[in-house]
């Protein structure tokens, strides 16, 4: 599994992944710049996504659902804030109702990730920051560190295909 170590820290309201991969940089950027690769891995293995707009521009949306294993649409998206290709992503990342448009509840995140070379290929460090300890709580309980777990679990396989 590529996920090498996950750390939050309430007080800062920061949940940080690192996960490191056997690709170049540019070969790990397709995985966010391209939409069905994207589908390929975003979601938990039992919650997988569809990516229904993906703009991945300054001011671009990208929109998604994930479907559980009982047919319940979550939908979700990201509103693209600043982008490096292929070393960093600066998201505003939410939730939605049933026609994409961003909710409050539960809270979203501001979310940057870092690719950079490694001597054995990249390394890939997604930082996750929330308005408050309370609203970072609140996911957290949702499951985000084992479902985000799960959805990078997934990469292995797509990065080698």
């Amino acid at each position: 599994m590529p996920l090498t170590d996950v750390t939050t820290d309430i007080d800062a309201r920061t949940l940080v992944m690192t996960c490191d991969f056997p690709v170049t940089p540019e070969r790990l950027w397709q995985v966010w710049a391209d939409p069905r690769q994207l589908e390929q891995w975003w979601g938990p293995e039992s919650h997988p996504a569809t990516v229904t707009e993906h703009d991945l521009t300054p001011g671009g949306l990208v929109k998604y659902h994930m479907i559980g294993p009982d047919g319940e649409k979550f939908p979700g998206g990201w509103e693209v804030i600043a982008i490096d290709e292929p070393r960093r992503l600066e998201l505003r990342d939410f939730f939605a109702d049933a026609d994409g448009n961003p909710v409050d509840t539960p809270p979203g995140s501001r979310m940057v990730i870092e690719i950079t070379a490694t001597d054995g290929g990249s390394r890939m460090v997604n930082t996750s920051t929330w308005e408050s300890a309370e609203a970072m709580q609140q996911i957290l309980d949702m499951g985000v560190v084992e479902g985000s777990s799960s959805a990078i679990g997934q990469l292995d396989a797509l990065l080698a295909a």
